[in-house]
């Protein structure tokens, strides 16, 4: 459900050459069975080429009073287009990573921040600010402060919950359409559909989990691979390219942990047994479900959410999981401009 996981995987790799030898050898079939480590060349090009668009339109950035603090913000570009937020995942992730919706922007201002405790925004210690309603009032803020009276929505992971929540609670004025990238819209049946992915693991990596879940190890070395092997499959499952942007941008696992839980597959945070699903039928405006065919928001589940609403479609990119968007920018980038064009077109055409 978050950015996080990128950094997550990275610091699991440095930590390889001490795990058993069980683990490396399951980790290593799982690339092999996967095809995860091989090389996707045209892919990086076109995540590489797609960020670099950001240093070709104009920019800017600064911080807006939220409450709790202050958030780091980020606008590319100047189109006539209705403008784009993206609210990224975590809870406790970075906007580092929408870079690759710059292409978006030579369109229309593409706007993306940190939410508050993470990123460049402020890092308060009060841990009584990490509550879905605040981060409500955040994006309400940032709306406010950008003079957002017309926006496109885009939630990704946690983005998408909280980009449904605020519909659901704030019942905003100027939405004119909403994304769901690969969201969280309903804890529950997102646990449920992990506990069916984590079932068709190999056996091995099965009873790691299973076994250091029992002793209270999650911190091991060993569950924390076997984690990593989840996260190959359903996460980031494709070659990205570097983020250079991203270099020094620390999420927070604290957040993570409070709201959300120890891994993307155990929830035991406030937001264990949070749902917006029953609400998604007041959303009228136009809407977007995308998703990686290896996703962990599994697409069928997402095409059941998307039967409940009255205009909305769902899009699977190919071969992607979790990180579509940096897995397959090309293939992502070009359903989500189709659909923006669609939601601006004027009624009964």
């Amino acid at each position: 459900m978050r950015s996080t996981v990128v950094s997550r995987m990275a610091h699991l790799t440095s930590r390889r050459a001490g795990l058993p030898r069980s683990a490396s050898a399951f980790l290593a079939a799982a690339c092999l069975t996967l095809g995860a480590c091989a090389s996707g060349t045209e892919r990086l090009a076109d995540s590489t080429a797609a960020a670099a668009v950001a240093d070709t339109v104009p920019s800017t950035e600064g911080m807006i009073e939220v409450p709790g603090g202050r958030v780091w913000y980020r606008k590319l570009g100047s189109g006539p287009g209705t403008p784009l937020i993206a609210l990224h995942g975590g809870p406790g992730g970075t906007a580092c990573r929408f870079e690759v919706l710059a292409p978006l922007a030579r369109e229309r201002p593409v706007i993306f921040y940190d939410q508050l405790g993470s990123g460049r925004s402020d890092h308060p210690t009060d841990t009584s600010l990490w509550r879905v309603d605040r981060f409500v009032a955040e994006l309400s803020a940032v709306r406010k402060a950008l003079g957002l009276t017309r926006v496109h929505l885009l939630g990704h992971s946690w983005g998408g919950a909280l980009a449904a929540e605020y519909m659901a609670a704030a019942k905003p004025e100027g939405v004119v359409s909403v994304i769901f990238s690969s969201p969280l819209i309903d804890t529950p049946r997102w646990i449920a559909d992990a506990d069916s992915l984590r079932a068709q693991l190999p056996a091995a990596i099965r009873q790691v989990l299973d076994e250091e879940e029992k002793k209270g190890t999650l911190d091991s070395p060993a569950y924390m691979a076997a984690t990593d092997s989840f996260y190959a499959r359903h996460v980031r499952r494709l070659p990205v390219a570097d983020e250079p942007r991203c270099a020094g941008v620390a999420s927070n696992d604290t957040i993570y942990r409070q709201m959300w839980g120890p891994t993307e597959f155990l929830s035991t945070g406030s937001l264990r047994t949070w749902t917006r699903a029953a609400d998604l039928k007041h959303i009228t405006q136009p809407t977007l479900f995308i998703a990686g065919e290896f996703d962990e928001a599994r697409p069928r589940t997402l095409d059941e959410f998307r039967g409940t609403m009255r205009d909305a479609q769902l899009v699977v990119i190919p071969g992607a999981a979790h990180a579509a968007m940096r897995e397959r920018p090309a293939e992502y980038l070009e359903a989500v401009r189709a659909f923006l064009a669609r939601a601006e077109q004027p009624a009964g055409k």
